[in-house]
């Protein structure tokens, strides 16, 4: 019989995964293939019961509707023929023993029938494994399991490749021939399996033992290829509620992306993508750090039970290096002593972190702001006794949200899965401020529609906050750009970083005297030059934009009536 690829909803869709084997005794229903478009991924499930003959497609084949993608022998005809054979065999061997044979009561011949259904033990020889020898990395049974056709039951591993071995029928364990570290070759013997007994219908006794087994937890390993005892397709178990939300598991696709740096096996890749887990959270704990179902269920249960923690103790979020070394020999290191950190600098710790995730690279340039000087001078006076400090942050606060205007592209945020930019239409200005506990960056809200003097009575009154630990949360959310400005604490430039999820920062250094050449006059002059270094996002944005979006700032702060034209 053909099972057929249904209407898949596109015009065709790539095989990603063969979920059945020759040989597999598949029931109505089970998924047989999985299938991916640039649009879904789909399991097939086959549309008969029976035993698979034939697989008339491969891992990366294009299929369509209606086209033929296994081939089944009905277990109907199947049983019926092994029924009618057993009974005529069985009726001439009474004639030709003994007609007057005493017949057996029921359980007797019950009991007989069990021990007839029992298969014999077969020795198996490992298959064509694509190189001539591999070490065995992991062995996934034990003597006395019960396994099931094509489960894996052995991990072999070559300088080219790590191959899962499928038990080549169902059965129970009975012996190991081989140990974790013994090098194997194609056709050794690895495996004996006693073969499963002829499966046949249990009495009312055993209903009971099955309810029962229907409590206990799930056994280690899945089969495809076996019936529910209803006779109906057994139901994958319901995703806990640490698993995506319905319509909102990994797909195949997403798992596997996700597989790139994560040893795993095709196995455990469906169960992450059944129980919605992200993969590469979950530890390994076999051989290698590989991840087995078991750890899968543990990193599940590990979610349900753990409460998250609270916003403080998130200081404590590895920056990924590793540990430092023992300290404790002082002969070694010398006397030390251990200082804690303040809140603020524990609560800054993970935001830093994720500059080691961003490409980051910095345009250093000058600003000539001689006669931006001259003018914050003539005006500060006045802002004086108005109780207004007037520095040349406002100064370069306000040229900088301007030029954000004219350059939107630097205020913008990366979309998660890295295809859009999100344009901001307000410039929201970060101000980095310097206090006894650390570095807090409080918010300048809509800075490209305020003028200078009132951008510098909110630098005033959010410093004071900073400094007297008022700062409130909203206080310091929504920016969409950050100034980072050292004032007269000295230095000629730095490389300011980029406070994710912003693409850029503006640092300031502190402004000196310096000979520059006028051209008009053919002699140098000493002008007031303030060094400016932006760094940037590179994912956003390239270096060429870099370099102009800075000149821009400078030549502004150079003249800032240009902003008012």
């Amino acid at each position: 019989m053909d099972i057929k690829a249904p209407d898949l909803g596109v015009d065709s869709a790539e095989v990603s995964e063969i979920m059945v084997a020759v040989g597999d005794v598949i029931a109505k229903d089970d998924n047989i293939v999985l299938l991916e478009s640039d649009k879904a991924s789909v399991e097939v499930p086959s549309s008969a019961a029976g035993k698979v003959t034939k697989i008339n497609v491969a891992i990366g084949d294009q299929v369509s509707e209606g086209m033929v993608l296994i081939e089944v022998e009905s277990a109907d005809a199947s049983d019926d023929n092994d029924d009618t054979a057993e009974e005529v065999t069985d009726s001439e061997q009474a004639d030709d023993n003994n007609e007057d044979a005493p017949v057996e009561d029921d359980a007797d011949a019950e009991e007989a029938t069990d021990d007839a259904g029992e298969g014999a033990s077969t020795t198996h020889a490992l298959p064509d494994i694509g190189v001539d020898e591999a070490q065995v990395a992991e062995i996934m049974v034990s003597v006395g399991d019960t396994v099931s056709a094509d489960e894996s039951i052995l991990l072999i591993e070559s300088d080219k490749a790590s191959v899962e071995v499928p038990a080549p029928e169902a059965g129970v364990v009975e012996k190991i021939l081989v140990n974790a570290g013994d090098t194997v070759a194609n056709g050794q013997d690895f495996i004996v399996i006693k073969a499963a007994g002829t499966p046949k219908a249990k009495p009312k006794a055993d209903t009971a033992k099955t309810e029962d087994k229907a409590d206990k937890p799930a056994p280690k390993t899945e089969s495809k290829s076996q019936p529910a005892p209803t006779g109906e397709p057994e139901q994958a178990p319901a995703p806990t509620s640490t698993a995506a939300p319905a319509g909102k598991k990994l797909s195949e696709a997403e798992v596997n992306e996700k597989l790139v740096d994560v040893y795993a096996g095709p196995a455990v890749r469906k169960l992450a993508r059944q129980l919605g887990v992200d993969i590469t959270q979950v530890k390994g704990s076999a051989l290698n750090d590989r991840i087995l179902k078991e750890d899968l269920f543990a990193h599940v249960k590990n979610r349900l039970t753990t409460q998250q923690a609270a916003p403080a103790a998130q200081g404590a979020v590895s920056s990924g290096l590793p540990k430092l070394p023992d300290m404790s020999n002082v002969e070694i290191w010398g006397e030390t002593e251990t200082q804690d950190l303040s809140r603020l600098q524990k609560v800054s710790i993970p935001q830093l972190n994720y500059n080691t995730y961003l490409p980051q690279v910095t345009q250093f340039d000058l600003s000539d702001i001689t006669e931006t000087e001259k003018l914050r001078g003539e005006l500060k006076g006045d802002m004086k006794a108005q109780g207004i400090g007037l520095t040349i942050l406002a100064f370069i606060v306000k040229a900088t949200a301007y030029a954000l205007t004219q350059h939107p592209r630097f205020n913008s945020h990366l979309s998660d899965d890295n295809t859009q930019i999100i344009l901001r239409k307000s410039v929201n200005m970060g101000i980095a401020v310097a206090t006894d506990d650390g570095l807090v960056v409080p918010v300048i809200k809509n800075a490209q529609d305020k003028g200078i003097k009132q951008i510098a009575i909110e630098i005033g009154e959010l410093a004071g906050k900073a400094r007297d630990k008022k700062l409130t949360t909203k206080d310091m959310q929504g920016a969409s750009f950050t100034i980072s400005s050292q004032g007269i604490l000295g230095g000629t430039s730095f490389t300011p970083l980029v406070n994710w999820p912003q693409v850029g920062i503006l640092g300031a250094s502190e402004a000196t005297m310096q000979p520059v050449w006028n051209d008009a006059k053919q002699t140098f002059e000493p002008r007031l030059m303030l060094p400016l270094s932006l760094s940037y996002d590179h994912r956003v944005i390239n270096g060429a934009d870099a370099a102009v979006f800075t000149r821009y700032v400078a030549t502004l702060l150079a003249d800032p009536r240009r902003i008012l034209l």
